[in-house]
């Protein structure tokens, strides 16, 4: 994830883009050469790719289904109660968005009730200590703003330790209309223990407090606690689950972005409830170390994905690297591979793809250095990974430009893929806005081809690209930090985008839209819903519908965007046609090598308003509209604004 602008320079389509489509009479119909003869190299399956990052409310607030914030009291908690902040991103003009910048646990009882002790802490680096006065006054810690729905359960627990065996302890949830519902706590241990925690809630609250306090005598401490839907998958939110599941994206990239170029992933192993927090390396808020490769992993699993793991080449040292790849996917025999056993997972995970590191050609990035120590460092790496795990795939950091032509001079020998990064702002007339992803996808294509003309040998190495992020990035935060909302506008642009991939499919072998969840995300939440954003329903319905291999599209009939792929069985012919004008338009094609059974399917997107959003919880905007179509011979008429994905029978 970048916080560098680039630049989303316009570049003409040589095949089939140049000018408006009007109203059609027969006159003037628009057509395109469709010669099913003419194939091109397999769409990879890894240009459906994802990327999530330890960020804003990607994960936390996103993915997983904590409800509770700092939750291992990384912010000591003060009588000054005033957790939250407001931030703006002047780079991107977004803003101003809301982070935790102080504890978000008040304080209850009389000042100085609560003390932070740092004898033996819990995790991190200290423990709340709450002071009972004795007096049958209520002291203790609260939480406030948790959201539930009526008639679900509610779990979780909470580790306590005290010095008076007769101290009770209320742990309590107060709901919106006073009602509270009560779980009692007696006979506590000096040592920390474990204690289960079950609520039922009976009526959809959206302010609800969180309350742990004693009116006995004596003090106690807090080691930690959570609470979480009693529905989660594994920690995950079953809402958002089912929506990855659609989605049905193929890989996923974590865990960053700039966030890995400060991440020691020794941090997120082990009991986790004694994993330390920390704060973001590279962005707001805090980093619960909740979610670490165990947790990534099991998601892999529930969603039928493959990892993508990233290494810090940042901060990181090349031993940490290594032994993270030997973590991972060394036997339990290695010593990595026996500390991976011991928490929990015997058999090597096999991750292939790696990421190593993430946009170091960025000042921005922890660790930056000159582009002449960077590549050695890189091979350094490459290595050391390689001398763990030979069968490892490893994708190097590029940027188009002195960057990746360096890349490819010193480091072709040390890589498998080679990374680019697009993010683009908005343009207000929506057919240039739409264009944006297209052309910068054509533009870094174009110097990795000069790339493989000028460097004797290049090309016969035959390394891909992975744009392994890329998407629009403009407008305020709705959804917290980098949490933009996107358009109808930006799932016509996403569409397009993707039918670059497919032209340029011997080039580009894997991209990963980023991020996922929230955070310039193609899926949206609130605390209790879920919901595809726009550019999720076109991501959606290409990797649903359309063919893997390729054919030659050719006319004149810009800006409306057409491709068209055989389906890997070759039953069926898909063809794609983004239409970003205010009029409908009659497409005839002129059809070569294959003859049309007249019947199929139609996937559509459409919408008369540029500007329409879906919201988590409330009736979508813009939807996916499937229908079975009938009579189709050499004609397409296509609605205005609209993404069309035909997939046709053939004879």
């Amino acid at each position: 994830m970048s916080k560098i602008q680039i630049s989303c320079v316009g570049f003409l389509i040589a095949a089939i883009l140049v000018s408006p489509c009007r109203p059609v009479a027969a006159a003037n119909q628009k057509s395109v050469v469709i010669d099913t003869g003419k194939t091109g190299e397999p769409i990879s399956k890894y240009i459906y790719g994802q990327f999530i990052e330890h960020l804003g409310r990607c994960i936390y607030g996103g993915i997983w289904a904590e409800m509770l914030e700092d939750r291992k009291y990384y912010y000591p908690i003060k009588d000054e109660f005033n957790p939250w902040d407001t931030a703006t991103d002047p780079f991107w003009n977004a803003g101003p968005y809301k982070f935790l910048n102080a504890s978000p646990w008040q304080v209850i009882g009389p000042a100085g009730t609560v003390t932070m002790s740092k004898t033996n802490p819990f995790v991190g680096e200290h423990t709340p200590v709450i002071n009972v006065p004795g007096d049958g006054t209520a002291a203790g810690i609260r939480q406030n703003g948790l959201a539930v729905v009526k008639g679900k359960n509610y779990t979780g627990r909470i580790i306590l330790a005290g010095d008076n065996g007769t101290l009770p302890i209320t742990v309590q949830l107060v709901l919106d209309n006073g009602e509270v519902l009560v779980q009692q706590i007696n006979n506590l241990s000096s040592e920390f223990q474990v204690y289960p925690l079950e609520f039922k809630v009976p009526s959809s609250c959206d302010s609800v407090k969180l309350e742990i306090i004693s009116k006995g005598k004596g003090k106690f401490e807090i080691g930690t606690l959570s609470l979480m839907p009693a529905d989660n998958i594994k920690g995950w939110r079953p809402d958002v689950i089912v929506l990855l599941k659609e989605l049905d994206s193929p890989v996923y990239r974590w865990p960053g972005g700039n966030f890995v170029s400060g991440y020691n992933w020794r941090d997120g192993i082990g009991q986790r409830d004694r994993r330390p927090p920390r704060k973001n390396p590279a962005w707001k808020g805090v980093e619960h170390n909740d979610v670490g490769i165990h947790e990534y992993m099991e998601l892999m699993e529930l969603i039928n994905s493959e990892p993508f793991v990233s290494v810090n080449t940042g901060l990181g040292t090349v031993e940490e690297v290594a032994e993270e790849v030997q973590y991972i996917n060394g036997e339990a025999s290695t010593p990595m591979g026996k500390l991976r056993a011991q928490n929990g997972h015997t058999q090597p995970y096999g991750v292939k793809w790696w990421a190593v590191g993430n946009e170091m050609y960025g000042n921005w990035q922890l660790g930056h250095m000159p582009l002449e120590e960077y590549v050695k460092k890189h091979n350094r790496v490459a290595e050391a990974m390689w001398k763990v795990d030979k069968s490892i795939k490893l994708i190097a950091v590029g940027e188009a430009g002195q960057w990746s032509e360096t890349m490819m001079k010193i480091c072709s020998d040390y890589m498998n893929l080679i990374s680019e990064h697009i993010y683009c702002k908005e343009k207000t007339n929506v057919i240039e806005h739409t264009r944006q992803l297209s052309d910068e996808i054509i533009r870094k294509a174009s110097a990795h081809r000069k790339y493989r003309q000028a460097m004797p040998g290049l090309a016969a190495k035959d390394i891909r690209i992975a744009m392994d992020e890329w998407n629009f990035w403009y407008g305020n935060y709705v959804y917290g930090e980098l949490g933009v909302q996107y358009h109808h506008k930006d799932a016509l642009g996403v569409a397009i985008g993707l039918h670059e991939y497919f032209r340029n499919s011997d080039l580009y072998f894997m991209a990963n839209y980023a991020q996922t969840v929230n955070v310039i995300g193609c899926i949206k939440t609130s605390r209790t819903a879920a919901s595809f954003e726009t550019t999720g329903l076109a991501l959606k319905l290409y990797r649903k519908l359309y063919g893997t291999v390729p054919v030659s599209v050719t006319g004149n009939i810009a800006p409306v965007d057409v491709t068209a792929a055989w389906t890997g069985d070759k039953k069926a012919l898909t063809i794609g046609v983004v239409n970003p004008t205010v009029q409908e338009c009659e497409i005839a094609m002129n059809l070569k090598g294959a003859q049309l059974a007249g019947t199929g399917e139609l996937g559509l997107i459409a919408h008369s308003d540029p500007m329409a959003y879906n919201e988590p919880g409330k009736e979508p905007q813009v939807v996916i509209e499937e229908k079975a179509v009938a009579g189709i011979s050499n004609m397409l008429k296509v609605p205005p604004l609209s993404v069309s994905l035909y997939k046709l029978a053939v004879k």
